[in-house]
């Protein structure tokens, strides 16, 4: 199924710790406002559970956990950036047993190829006869986690460009078509550089959300530090499905945008454009901006984020407090900004101040 297709889909209502429970919830076939009013209060208590569930495994990281709930409704993929320890693989192995996905694990090394993503061809004798075998490679998943993205060559990173953009990928000039939904999960460590590639800006640019991962409070921590070092340690369980996953994807989109909401989206990313914008900081400092995809997913990430609180259109809260892991790894400052102490965060808080 399509994200973006109508049909009936079934959303699981169980409760948390009961895999694969179901309600009897149905997606919405048409845009009538009633329909997806009932929708939105189902899909809002099938993630009460989801978030109880991977609660139960990850402890202090909510707006990490959000953040990654917010790209997975939006149909897109995640970057998490942090250090070594704070449970980045943990949340994404969490997230594919708690949204009931197929996941796959790669871990980014200097001499990973791309056949060892995407595929290749091997060379079958049956029979005296010889023929072409495609054998797929982990990238043929619903939830792709993509460890220590950054350790692996240009090359083999841009192995998943056609697969992040397209969902297929080409190989002996046939194209394969990746399962449904398909999302990238990838990790990086920002502060490790030795043997290291930075992702180029195509790459980047199909991330949907750069969420930065910092460490947890001391209430958190302790609980954390409690909870896994006994003699049991806590299994996620399924909240909803793939389908329901897909059935939310659809609905998200189904949700309404105010024109306030569209001008401060647009507002916001060609302001970031050296080009366009109308801040003098922006045009001496950022050498260049965010892209229409910038804007794409942000209006996306809205309505889901809004769908996440219980309301059934999104805010300019909503476009202010997604707007820096949406832009933040879309644009880049010039040499001369470095150079005065310039830091990115705060343009974008800059421009973040001036919506509304």
């Amino acid at each position: 199924m399509d994200a973006n297709a109508e049909g009936e889909t079934r959303m699981s209502g169980g409760m948390a710790g009961t895999p694969q429970a179901t309600s009897n919830w149905v997606g919405p076939m048409t845009d009538d406002p009633k329909t997806i009013l009932a929708a939105a209060e189902a899909l809002g208590a099938c993630i009460v559970q989801v978030r109880a569930a991977i609660g139960r495994v990850i402890f202090g990281q909510d707006e990490v956990i959000d953040q990654t709930l917010i790209t997975l409704l939006s149909g897109g993929h995640v970057l998490l950036v942090g250090v070594p320890g704070l449970g980045k693989s943990r949340l994404v192995e969490t997230l594919g047993v708690v949204m009931g996905m197929a996941t796959k694990r790669i871990q980014f090394t200097p001499d990973l190829m791309p056949a060892d993503i995407v595929g290749s061809e091997v060379l079958d004798e049956t029979e005296g006869r010889r023929a072409f075998r495609f054998v797929p490679g982990p990238v043929f998943c619903q939830l792709l986690m993509a460890d220590e993205i950054n350790r692996a060559s240009p090359r083999t990173q841009s192995a998943l460009l056609q697969a992040m953009q397209e969902r297929r990928v080409a190989i002996g000039g046939v194209e394969h078509v990746l399962p449904r939904p398909f999302h990238v999960l990838a990790t990086q460590n920002p502060i490790e550089q030795e043997g290291t590639y930075p992702l180029p800006e195509a790459q980047l640019d199909r991330f949907l959300l750069e969420v930065n991962v910092t460490y947890p409070d001391m209430a958190a921590e302790r609980t954390m530090l409690l909870a896994t070092t006994g003699a049991t340690d806590a299994r996620p369980v399924q909240a909803m499905t793939a389908e329901d996953l897909l059935a939310a994807q659809a609905l998200v989109r189904r949700l309404p945008v105010g024109e306030k909401v569209v001008d401060a989206i647009l507002g916001l990313v060609r302001g970031c454009r050296p080009e366009t914008a109308g801040d003098d900081i922006v045009r001496r400092h950022v050498a260049w901006g965010p892209g229409p995809r910038a804007a794409q997913a942000l209006m996306l990430a809205t309505r889901a984020r809004a769908l996440l609180d219980g309301r059934l259109a999104p805010s300019i809260d909503d476009v202010a407090a997604l707007a820096r892991p949406v832009l933040r790894h879309r644009m880049a400052l010039s040499f001369s900004a470095r150079a005065d102490g310039v830091v990115l965060a705060d343009v974008i808080d800059r421009l973040i101040g001036r919506i509304g």
